[in-house]
């Protein structure tokens, strides 16, 4: 199973037992030895809503009053990945291949069996060279470095959360309630060797363009340079303590545009930020996790959205910040109750009027997750999801979601 495979089952601190995690179908052929591995998963959720409220880029949807059931993957999409490795030249070459086919039918949900098949992502596709004596390096698309360690820490993962994306196929976890997708990128990207738990990762990503959801601002299509990401971590063990402290980052220069302002050309250049921290401490039968973010101009739930306003004749950036806290326990019978608060907030930029933008996503969610084999989980999720907005009165939206599934690892 590949090294994202392998974190996002160790990482969510869930029920899983470490022979589930190494799981994979390892193939010997001539100089490779290649490893077949992903997870099968599906989830049915019925999420009651209220609230009526018009919140730009909020996560809770306003439908007073209304209950929906709907079928899909949940945070963690399915996956099929085939990875390679050898050693040539006093080299270990490596290559990884996935794909993500949904279980959802089409977004628009109006066809059942083979009509109304779902989508197929390709979300990985990378190779490495390198040494454990020097580092080494990666090529290609894959998971972020920015906010990696969030969402491989948090429990959700292997579950729903906050429920469906807009396209109905996936759900979205604790994203953008708690921390901003990493998201898989283009990349390159340098690795350290582990010095004793510590460990560290730098690299340059595709610049991202992702048009604010206010169609006054957006970044535009010609950056000058690509975003620049870091992460440093530290694998501890002490007594009957263990677990791992990160902290990450990422910057990217924004050429801003703002169409009620001037049409035609560059009306303004920013510098986009953000960096975080996090814990994990896992005592016995007990996990936490902690978490938090800091950015500007990064925006809220998925990067740069909503991250700048226009004011008057200038583009101002938005400041945003969030965090989560996870606790779990295994119980008795090896079935891990966990529960977890997190929030995300969106200040208004420097002389930007109150409006309807989101100014915070927050959600408790309370799980179940059940090992019925060393590699098939069975999942139950309870979440309570809150969106406000800057406008007067601080109008919001609230839904409760039920999950039930199952996700097996091979």
């Amino acid at each position: 199973m590949n090294k994202n495979i392998k974190l996002a089952v160790a990482g969510a601190v869930l029920a899983l037992s470490a022979t589930a995690a190494n799981a994979g179908i390892v193939i010997p052929a001539g100089e490779w030895t290649l490893d077949i591995g992903g997870n099968v998963n599906m989830f049915t959720s019925w999420s009651k809503q209220s609230g009526g409220a018009t919140v730009t880029g909020g996560l809770a949807n306003a439908a007073p009053k209304t209950t929906t059931n709907a079928f899909g993957n949940g945070l963690l999409p399915n996956f099929l990945s085939v990875s390679g490795s050898t050693r040539q030249n006093d080299l270990d070459v490596g290559f990884t291949i996935s794909l993500q086919p949904s279980v959802a039918n089409n977004t628009a949900g109006t066809q059942v069996g083979s009509a109304g098949n779902g989508g197929l992502n390709n979300r990985q596709s990378f190779i490495t060279f390198g040494d454990k004596s020097w580092g080494s390096f990666k090529v290609g698309k894959d998971l972020g470095i920015f906010g990696s360690d969030a969402i491989l820490s948090d429990m959700t993962l292997l579950g729903v959360g906050a429920g469906a994306t807009s396209s109905g196929i996936d759900s979205i976890g604790r994203i953008g309630s708690g921390y901003i997708y990493a998201d898989w990128k283009p990349q390159i990207s340098y690795t350290t060797p582990n010095f004793n738990g510590l460990q560290a990762t730098v690299g340059i990503s595709q610049a991202w363009t992702n048009v604010d959801s206010l169609s006054a601002v957006s970044s535009g299509s010609n950056n000058a340079s690509p975003a620049y990401e870091g992460k440093a971590s530290y694998a501890y063990s002490v007594n009957d303590i263990s677990g791992k402290i990160w902290v990450s980052g990422l910057a990217q220069r924004m050429v801003l545009r703002g169409t009620s302002v001037n049409t035609s050309g560059v009306i303004d250049e920013s510098v986009a930020y953000v960096g975080d921290i996090g814990i994990n401490a896992n005592i016995g039968a007990f996990g936490f996790t902690g978490y938090y973010y800091n950015g500007e101009g990064i925006g809220t739930t998925l990067q740069f959205t909503n991250g700048y306003a226009v004011a008057g004749t200038n583009i101002n950036a938005r400041k945003s910040d969030g965090g989560y806290l996870q606790a779990t326990y295994v119980l008795p019978t090896k079935t891990k109750a966990g529960i977890s608060w997190g929030i995300s907030n969106l200040d208004r930029a420097n002389g930007e009027a109150a409006s309807n933008l989101v100014s915070e996503n927050a959600m408790t969610t309370v799980g179940l997750y059940h090992p019925l084999t060393k590699h098939l989980n069975l999942v139950a999720e309870y979440s309570n999801i809150r969106s406000e907005s800057h406008a007067a009165g601080t109008p919001s939206n609230e839904n409760n979601v039920g999950s039930l599934g199952a996700i097996l690892f091979f």
